[in-house]
């Protein structure tokens, strides 16, 4: 009897396991370079790098960036359209990976590149409008039409690209008490004390920090422990580090660059990730570079370069590492495909797969459960 309890027992944790390598990897896309339907749903399996599409949605205009619900059961995407841009909510059904269009509403600035969300608000960073909005949520998941409009003014050294504000995006801090905002064309980092619950006040500035100038902020993120923030700049590869504090205090401890020695040609970094144990960076660079670089997170959050390995595509302008750490997936908005890259968790170098998902133009990746 012992016996077959055991076996029982050994497969159901054998299924337990399976079950929880399998994730569903959500793409948005540009749509006006070539034929997509905008919204993309995968099955991934984490276990062997496998997948298969489940679902789109349907005549989405370019959804380039996705931001999923906590309870999983909605999406909130940028719809990037010059000055008629939108924000749009959908429903999502992660079984079947089934995208339902609730409803949209006006950007109220050109070109939104970035948005997150939480069960109040979706907060939405628009680059060619240089400003931040707030949208409340309805109690089905739908959006209300902007209930807060914050715009940043000035420019930068840059006559070509910093000729005004250009906000590159929002990122909550781990307690949700802030949310840090990026300005390419500011060459500024923006601390906003966020307010969920206020009607027309969700954020209200505490603060920002220069840095260096003509570099252009683009992305961040945060070390596992919140005490570090890693900031990459797109238009010079400058890779900042900047101590963080729970007040929402910023301050610029360290700076390298993510281009090689001797590297003439042109620059674009966008993308940068920790992995999910914390101990390593990623940063992606596009234009003539195509690479991702490698970091080694100390334990004082200083960075030691592992390695830079080609993206194998041209336009890796995001990716996305799986939950279980196992694999590194990266968007190729020109070449239009997703290159699998296996990741080793002890090192954290990347091997390529052979595996790639073919589909037009991707530019925003999301794992979620299934």
């Amino acid at each position: 009897m012992k016996k077959i309890y055991l076996v029982l027992f050994s497969a159901l944790s054998l299924t337990t396991v399976k079950a929880q390598n399998k994730f569903n990897l959500l793409v948005g896309t540009y749509t006006n370079t070539c034929q997509s339907n905008g919204i993309y749903v995968y099955e991934f399996d984490a276990s062997t790098g496998n997948f298969k599409e489940k679902n789109s949605s349907e005549n989405v205009i370019s959804p380039s960036y996705l931001s999923v619900s906590a309870d999983n059961k909605f999406i909130y995407a940028v719809n990037e359209n010059g000055n008629q841009s939108a924000v749009s909510a959908f429903g999502y059904d992660s079984a079947s990976g089934k995208v339902k269009f609730l409803n949209s509403n006006a950007s109220l600035g050109a070109d939104p590149c970035h948005l997150i969300n939480d069960d109040k608000n979706v907060i939405v960073a628009n680059y060619s409008g240089g400003n931040i909005v707030v949208f409340k949520k309805n109690a089905d998941g739908s959006i209300t039409e902007v209930q807060q409009l914050i715009q940043h003014e000035g420019k930068g050294p840059n006559a070509a690209r910093q000729e005004k504000a250009h906000v590159h995006m929002v990122m909550f801090s781990p307690d949700k008490k802030f949310v840090l905002s990026n300005d390419l064309g500011l060459d500024k980092v923006f601390i906003y004390k966020y307010n969920p619950t206020s009607k027309n006040e969700m954020l209200t500035l505490k603060g920002s920090v220069d840095v260096k100038p003509g570099s252009g902020p683009r992305h961040l993120t945060f070390s596992k422990d919140g005490k570090f923030v890693y900031l990459v700049q797109e238009l010079d590869g400058t890779l900042t580090t900047l101590s963080y504090d729970k007040t929402g205090n910023l301050k610029v401890v360290a700076e390298t660059s993510i281009l090689p020695k001797g590297f003439t040609g042109g620059t674009g970094a966008a993308a940068i990730k920790t992995s999910p144990d914390g101990n390593f960076l990623y940063v992606s660079d596009r234009v003539d570079a195509n690479s991702i670089s490698v970091y080694k997170i100390q334990k004082d959050g200083a960075l030691e370069l592992v390695e830079q390995q080609s993206t194998l595509g041209k336009g890796p302008r995001d990716f996305a590492i799986d939950p279980t750490g196992n694999y590194l997936l990266v968007g190729h908005q020109y070449t239009n495909d997703i290159v699998i890259f296996k990741r080793d968790i002890k090192t954290g170098k990347l091997s390529d797969t052979g595996k790639r998902i073919e589909l037009c133009s991707p530019v925003g990746l999301v794992f979620t459960k299934i």
